[in-house]
């Protein structure tokens, strides 16, 4: 695997994890609204599906086969869908430290499931980056382990599902597939929360500020974040992806104090820059093992 190509990646991916990291903004906004969490979800990628199945028959990219599309959508279902249903149920039984912080065992389960399953070779630089990033991520969410048995087992499962949605996606997205992939595997997450409205009833928002909301979250954190994060994924490998991925609870509080006006603690400074090295150190040993 080529340095530039891998480093490019590595780029993509922190795109993807900065877009993602705005989720809590955009959501607040619509929140506010009056909008509910299943229908803010299936807008969100109601809206991200339109947008993606647009793009690719304006370029004309060529549609995956039957049984690509039929593997993308069963991620979405399955995968993507279960991720975010297990992390939103947690958050009723667990405060929202807690959930973050045992989700952010997924890197590790990642590099685990890529040595048995991709035969990937785990490396010095990685383990190290691999640790940082986890001493860095408990430092920012805080040592708070208040939660109830559902709210741990919610939140750990999500974090499998995480890793296993990332690991089947190292393995089945070919090279410039990555529109593709998204498109199909956003309208998996579609059908998942269309039923889900029918049950919990559809409550769109009140306020036109609710509706630029939804598109922030679809354009910025759902279309460019899925399209970074696949198209990343492709080169750089299921590991390296996991833990340049953890740049996102940076973005998630830094935009907390920026924009929710949330107080900039020692905590939040020393496990930003044990990320951050945790990054550089992946950049580095991705131009050495090229």
């Amino acid at each position: 695997m080529k340095t530039q190509e891998k480093n490019s990646g590595i780029l993509l991916v922190a795109i993807s994890a900065v877009s993602f990291g705005l989720i809590p903004i955009f959501a607040k906004m619509a929140y506010s609204s009056g909008t509910s969490i299943y229908t803010l979800l299936f807008l969100r990628f109601l809206v991200a599906t339109a947008f993606m199945f647009s793009l690719m028959f304006i370029r004309k990219l060529p549609l995956p086969s039957r049984k690509e599309i039929i593997s993308f959508l069963l991620l979405g279902a399955f995968g993507y869908a279960g991720q975010a249903f297990c992390y939103f149920m947690a958050l009723n039984y667990a405060s929202a430290s807690v959930v973050a912080l045992l989700i952010y065992t997924y890197p590790a389960l990642v590099m685990i499931g890529s040595a048995i399953f991709l035969k990937e070779r785990i490396t010095t630089q990685k383990i190290v980056s691999l640790v940082l990033a986890f001493v860095g991520a408990f430092i920012i969410i805080g040592a708070e382990f208040e939660a109830s048995p559902p709210g741990i087992i919610l939140a750990i499962s999500s974090a499998v599902f995480y890793s296993i949605y990332i690991l089947i996606n190292s393995r089945i997205i070919k090279a410039g597939m990555g529109i593709q992939s998204s498109a199909f595997t956003m309208l998996g997450v579609v059908f998942v929360y269309g039923i889900m409205n029918l049950f919990a009833g559809f409550t769109p928002p009140k306020e036109t500020v609710g509706y630029i909301a939804i598109l922030l979250i679809a354009m910025i954190s759902t279309v460019l974040a899925f399209w970074s994060f696949l198209t990343g994924l492709e080169k750089t490998g299921a590991s390296t992806t996991a833990l340049v991925s953890t740049l996102e609870p940076v973005v998630i509080i830094l935009s907390s104090v920026i924009f929710l006006s949330e107080k900039l603690t020692i905590n939040i400074i020393l496990g930003g820059i044990l990320i951050l090295t945790a990054l550089i150190i992946t950049t580095l040993s991705a131009k050495e093992t090229a």
